[in-house]
């Protein structure tokens, strides 16, 4: 990259503020050709505020968005797309009943004869973009039903067809397996070889390390460095992410098991998992770990009872639990944080207040009234105790960074006191520094007695953190992996049947 080259991007001194608070300020980058550039910082650094003003749904308050030398105004996503600037966020919007072709071309299908749509050209233009990407997916198939890592190369595909020359990529990662994250790596490096610039948001360090040349790195909602990837090691990134040294990433105590709480037996769902059987103590950590698609969220989903399973029983303190009754389990002092904190952890239109209590709503009513002091009060109190960083506590919880919906989603189910909580994911998607506190968090309610099942599909998480690790390959549980045994190859093995095999 040449000195004197010009930036196909620069975000030139940029700030923004959402009433008092200061999302960015004064950041400053340039994004070359030819170049997949990382932005990182924890969650609230003003990441995806950057991302949005790139996209054209925010403008900036002072500085100025330069694209080719020359100063743009991005007034809304249509400037931004004919700007040559394409968005790729961690959950694609497809419409789920148009074909993959349709929906790359929405709005601007090539039209023959009598101005109607010319499918077959559209066909041909949609198999000419995934040929470009080296990719192979069926334009005529429906949109509803592909994995997520292939609607998001639909949505690659949809910003070569408006001739992006900018890739915005945030999260792309958060959900895909190894295998659907090298392909879409190969697809980048693909675009940049072809002269486009990638903007890649990662809370991945490895795949930052894999991709990228450069790393811009945000704090606060301030620039704080842009180094060459070749000049930094994750100690110093992640001391420049969180202004200080995180030196204990999984910091578990020892804690000596009690009595067992939860007991899962023969547990059997046609065609999704079979035979699954565990127990938890108190106080003690059991990972779920393998493969996406193992079975691993399907099997705590019916523990909770939001999925009913067609054989085996559900035990809590030698009490069989109800099938397909989710009342029964948190009468029975289960807790369950969900994968998807957007989706099914959060209502997203309601305020972080009424997020964090949505599930003690009738403890803190009065008379059958429920007083906004009273929630204000058992929110704040959660607010604190886990830092939350929010501005009013009457605000959309939609306001708030995702680490941050991570926090209240926790608060929400902590607040009923569990006697077993299961954490799907708990730390997918957000910062390196809030992973510490949740790992923190996590370690410290086992400390106190509660039993933790964590479903993770990050190797690391799962070995620093779990007293017992029960991996998972199609739907079976394959080893048992006790504290000093659970190495990464063990898991693996275990993971991709191998073990099973053996």
């Amino acid at each position: 990259m040449a000195s004197d080259a010009t930036p196909l991007l620069e975000v030139r001194d940029v700030t923004k503020s959402f009433g008092a608070v200061a999302a960015v300020r004064g950041v400053s980058f340039g994004l070359f050709g030819g170049e997949a550039h990382a932005l990182v910082g924890e969650n609230g650094a003003g990441k995806s505020t950057i991302v949005k003003m790139l996209a054209g749904v925010h403008q900036p308050d002072t500085g100025a968005i330069v694209i080719d030398g020359t100063a743009v105004s991005l007034g809304g996503p249509a400037e931004a797309q004919a700007a040559g600037i394409a968005v790729i966020y961690q959950e694609p919007t497809l419409f789920p009943d148009l074909s993959v072709a349709e929906n790359i071309f929405m709005g601007r299908q090539p039209r023959g004869r009598f101005g109607r749509i010319d499918h077959a050209a559209m066909k041909t233009a949609t198999e000419r973009l995934f040929d470009r990407l080296g990719v192979r997916i069926d334009p005529d198939r429906p949109a509803r039903g592909l994995s997520i890592a292939d609607q998001q190369l639909v949505e690659i595909a949809k910003a070569l067809s408006t001739d992006a020359r900018i890739l915005v990529m945030d999260e792309p990662t958060a959900a895909l397996s190894g295998v659907e994250v090298e392909r879409l790596f190969a697809v980048a490096r693909t675009l940049c070889a072809q002269g486009a610039a990638v903007l890649f948001i990662s809370h991945r360090f490895d795949e930052v390390f894999s991709l990228c040349q450069r790393v811009t790195v945000m704090r606060d909602g301030a620039w704080v460095s842009t180094d060459p990837v070749a000049d930094l090691t994750v100690d110093t990134l992640v001391r420049y992410m969180v202004g200080r040294d995180v030196s204990a990433l999984f910091p578990k105590e020892d804690v000596e098991p009690g009595d067992v709480v939860l007991e899962v037996d023969g547990l059997s769902r046609h065609g999704v998992f079979e035979r699954v059987g565990f127990s938890v103590r108190h106080g003690e950590i059991v990972a779920l770990a393998g493969l996406v698609g193992a079975g691993r969220s399907e099997v705590v989903r019916a523990v909770f009872g939001i999925d009913r399973y067609d054989e085996g029983e559900v035990r809590v303190n030698g009490e069989r639990l109800s099938n397909g009754s989710p009342r029964a389990a948190m009468a029975a002092g289960l807790a369950l944080v969900p994968e998807d904190r957007r989706q099914q952890g959060l209502v997203m239109e309601l305020s972080i207040e009424r997020n964090a209590t949505l599930t003690r709503l009738g403890k803190l009513t009065r008379l059958g009234v429920l007083t906004g002091r009273g929630e204000r009060s058992a929110a704040g109190d959660w607010a604190d105790r886990l830092r939350v960083k929010y501005g009013r506590l009457s605000d959309a919880v939609s306001t708030l960074s995702g680490g941050n919906q991570q926090k209240v989603v926790l608060a929400k189910w902590l607040a009923t006191a569990p006697t077993v909580l299961i954490v799907d994911e708990p730390t997918r998607g957000i910062d390196v520094g809030t992973k510490a506190e949740v790992h923190r968090l996590l370690s410290g309610l086992a400390a106190q007695g509660v039993a933790i099942v964590m479903v993770s599909s990050e190797l690391p998480e799962v070995l620093g953190m779990a007293d017992r690790v029960l991996v998972m390959h199609e739907g079976r549980i394959t080893a048992e992996l006790g504290r000093d045994a659970a190495t990464e190859e063990a898991v693996m093995l275990a993971a991709t049947g191998q073990e099973a095999a053996a």
